[in-house]
């Protein structure tokens, strides 16, 4: 005989049915929101990465993981118009993002919704003005930037060659869409300054050398020379197979890619005569606005501006003082600084990264291993005589993301001449500083499972940030090395630090005065005559490259001081005691400092200290 339930009992029974149904639903929600965001992010980073062929050959080893055919992949050519629908393909990405709960989603994935989330916004904010982005800058633009990274371009099979001989055939196509945005800037009345487009100009007609292409001494006919010889040697390619890709070099070389330097130098000249002098974007309409928010995408600072002038000159009123009171205290030095001595051990630059090397394990994580243990090689080489012009000191080429076992880190010896600018920029550029970084923080992604769109969004903030901190502290390093045998190293490295500090300061600070403030040429020279630095022609230069490169300096120097602040942050955050200063750059509490930094960034420092305000004491 059947038993109908009590009410109680279908009291009970309802009341479970509910609350397994809010449970399933719960999980379904959450497995549903995850799957929703890892489809969302993994299409943005394909869509990334697919956007330029020759980006992606340096992102990615091994096409066929991702289900990617990279003979396909084109130049993105520029089409009228298309620089105002920026604004609407990122606005589509935000609408896409917010339409997925952060709150639905596991760990891993909420803190990665939240770094897009700002990125987004922060690129939105730039992309809001179409016609104030330079592709063109003499300093870091696309024609000085694209002989490198040809020079460069890893060639491990044929069809590494042919992808890049495909990519040499689009160049005049690539070429006349920079001309059409050019045109365009133009019509809006934002065109580069003549001094800049001279630069350029001058970029073109030096970089394409006619008569060393003649002679077969172009860097470029040399460096692929090279990279075909090694594959002969290694029997990938036949003596005849490499004769071959070199003639076909050589002749798109001249009748394609050199008519189209050629091309942009004229149509450059056409366009000059809107602006003689390079100034500032706060010249511009709408250029402060623009301003602000290029330096919260280049920098990942959030603070407002009023704050970061003032962050930037406490700093620079305490390493002026600093310098002041040192050499006052010791004026023989004022005789070393003009000597330059050389006072460390003689070392070669694989030496140095080897000395630099051991640093790692003691105030720095080890870089974590992967499955297969794979050691981490690094090979150091000097670029191109006819390339230091356009080059910097030096340049960390970033490996593929999944391939990071080959580093390489590029010297440009006009600039690394002095045994201690040497040791330091390989501090920048290796151990502890991107080589090392980028490294570590691969690793890391790959240990938790990060998507692989991490690797897509830049902090150059952080990056730079982290690879100017690490470059000071090398000082340190520097004066032990050269102490026993040179007592006076002590003092001198630190004069050459405060110095290096108090420079790169002012000229972030003078990014701010140019470009937001509307600081002219000779407002900027009155203000360095008033700190002692009375050079017309040099203060001249760095007031044109500071006005070609808005947000450059702000990025290193801004960045290091924003680590400088969560360093602070931190010693309060894990101290035992009152005492923070008992804390504060001993050896555990830095180790423990620089493992957050480099397991939860890249990042914006606004996320960082978010981050850093729940870490467990």
């Amino acid at each position: 005989m059947k038993r109908s339930l009590s009410p109680r009992q279908w009291a009970i029974a309802l009341s479970l049915f509910t609350l397994v149904s809010i449970l399933i639903l719960f999980l379904y929600n959450r497995t549903h929101q995850d799957a929703r965001f890892t489809a969302f992010a993994d299409q943005l980073f394909l869509n990334e990465v697919q956007a330029n062929p020759i980006h992606f050959h340096y992102t990615i080893d091994n096409p066929a993981a991702y289900g990617i055919d990279e003979s396909t992949l084109t130049l993105p050519v520029y089409q009228a118009g298309e620089a105002a629908n920026e604004i609407y393909e990122v606005t589509q990405a935000r609408e896409a993002l917010a339409a997925i709960d952060p709150s639905a989603l596991n760990e891993e994935n909420r803190r990665l919704y939240e770094l897009l989330d700002s990125y987004l916004a922060a690129a939105a904010a730039t992309a809001a003005y179409p016609y104030l982005a330079e592709p063109l800058s003499p300093s870091s633009g696309v024609p000085s930037e694209l002989p490198l990274l040809f020079a460069e371009y890893r060639l491990d099979d044929k069809p590494d060659i042919e992808n890049y001989l495909n990519i040499l055939t689009q160049i005049p196509a690539y070429f006349d869409g920079l001309i059409l945005y050019e045109q365009e800037k133009a019509a809006a009345g934002l065109f580069m300054s003549d001094k800049t487009a001279d630069k350029v100009i001058e970029q073109c007609t030096a970089l394409m050398d006619s008569a060393a292409f003649a002679d077969g001494s172009h860097f470029l006919l040399t460096t692929f020379r090279e990279r075909l010889q090694s594959l002969v040697d290694q029997k990938i390619l036949t003596e005849n197979d490499a004769a071959a890709y070199e003639a076909e070099h050589d002749r798109l070389l001249t009748t394609l890619v050199i008519p189209a330097y050629d091309r942009l130098a004229d149509a450059l000249t056409l366009l000059k005569g809107q602006e003689t002098e390079a100034l500032g974007l706060a010249h511009l309409e709408n250029g402060r606005e623009y301003y602000l928010a290029l330096l919260r995408l280049r920098t990942g600072s959030y603070r407002d501006i009023s704050e970061i002038k003032h962050l930037l000159a406490e700093d620079l009123r305490f390493q002026y003082e600093s310098l002041v009171t040192l050499l006052a205290r010791n004026p023989a030095l004022q005789e070393t600084i003009q000597e330059s001595p050389a006072l460390l051990p003689e070392m070669t630059p694989d030496e140095i990264l080897s000395d630099l090397q051991e640093m790692i394990g003691v105030e720095y994580p080890p870089v974590p291993v992967n499955k297969n243990n794979a050691p981490i090689h690094s090979t150091i080489k000097y670029v191109d005589a006819s390339l230091e012009a356009y080059s910097a000191p030096a340049f960390y080429m970033t490996p593929p993301i999944d391939n990071i076992c080959e580093n390489l880190i590029c010297l440009n010896a006009k600039d690394t001449q002095d045994d201690l600018a040497l040791f330091t920029t390989l501090a920048h550029e290796g151990y502890p500083g991107h080589l090392y970084q980028t490294v570590y923080s691969k690793r890391y992604q790959e240990q938790t499972g990060a998507s692989p769109l991490r690797n897509v969004l830049y902090y150059g903030g952080f990056v730079e940030g982290w690879a100017m901190y690490v470059e000071l502290a090398s000082y340190d390093r520097a004066i032990e090395l050269a102490s026993s045998s040179h007592p006076e190293a002590a003092l001198y490295y630190q004069v050459c630090r405060l110095d290096r500090q108090f420079r790169l300061g002012l000229y972030a600070l003078l990014d701010i005065a140019i470009h937001y403030d509307g600081a002219t040429p000779e407002d900027v020279q009155n203000l360095c005559h008033a700190l002692g630095l009375t050079n017309d022609a040099n203060l001249s230069a760095l007031y044109e490259y500071i006005a070609e490169e808005p947000c450059n300096y702000p990025k290193y120097y801004l960045g290091y001081l924003e680590i400088l602040e969560l360093k602070k942050q931190a010693a309060i955050l894990w101290s035992d005691t009152d005492q923070v200063s008992a804390t504060y750059d001993t050896t555990d509490f830095l180790y423990r400092f620089h493992s957050f930094l480099l397991q939860n960034g890249p990042a914006d420092y606004r996320t960082l200290a978010r981050y850093l305000a729940i870490e467990m004491p």
